[in-house]
C-alpha cells in the first residue's frame, strides 16, 4: 500500500512543478517525474508476489495465477522509450524558445504574445 501512496506522491510532485513552477525547464522535469510515476504505478499494477516468469516447459505443468504478465512490462517499456522522446523533443524546443528570446520564464514569453 505504501507504494502506491509514493507513487501518488511522485505524480502530485510533477502536478506541482507543471502548474506552479514558471521556468519551462522545471516544467518539463514536472511532466517527467508525472510520466515516470505513472510507469512505476503500472508496474506495481502488473507485479505478483512469488509469481514467476511465463516461460512453459515439458516439466512443468503451467499454472496462470503463479505467473507474472509480460504484456504490462512490454508497454511499460514502450511508455519509458516514449517519454525519453518526448522529453527530449520539449528540452529542443525551449533550447529554441530560449535562443531566440532569451528567457525560460514563461510569463516573460506570455508578454510577447502582443
Amino acid at each position: 500500500m505504501i507504494e502506491y501512496i509514493l507513487t501518488f506522491i511522485l505524480f502530485t510532485l510533477g502536478l506541482y512543478a507543471i502548474l506552479i513552477k514558471r521556468n519551462l525547464i522545471k516544467i518539463i522535469i514536472g511532466l517527467s517525474i508525472m510520466e515516470y510515476s505513472m510507469n512505476v504505478f503500472l508496474i506495481l499494477v502488473g507485479y505478483k508476489n512469488g509469481a514467476t516468469i511465463p516461460v512453459f516447459t515439458s516439466l512443468t505443468e503451467p499454472r496462470p495465477d503463479a505467473m507474472v504478465d509480460p504484456v504490462v512490462q512490454a508497454m511499460i517499456l514502450t511508455l519509458v522509450v516514449m517519454s525519453l522522446a518526448v522529453t527530449f523533443l520539449l528540452i529542443t524546443i525551449a533550447m529554441r524558445i530560449y535562443d531566440k528570446y532569451g528567457t525560460y520564464d514563461i510569463r516573460e514569453l506570455n508578454k510577447l504574445k502582443g
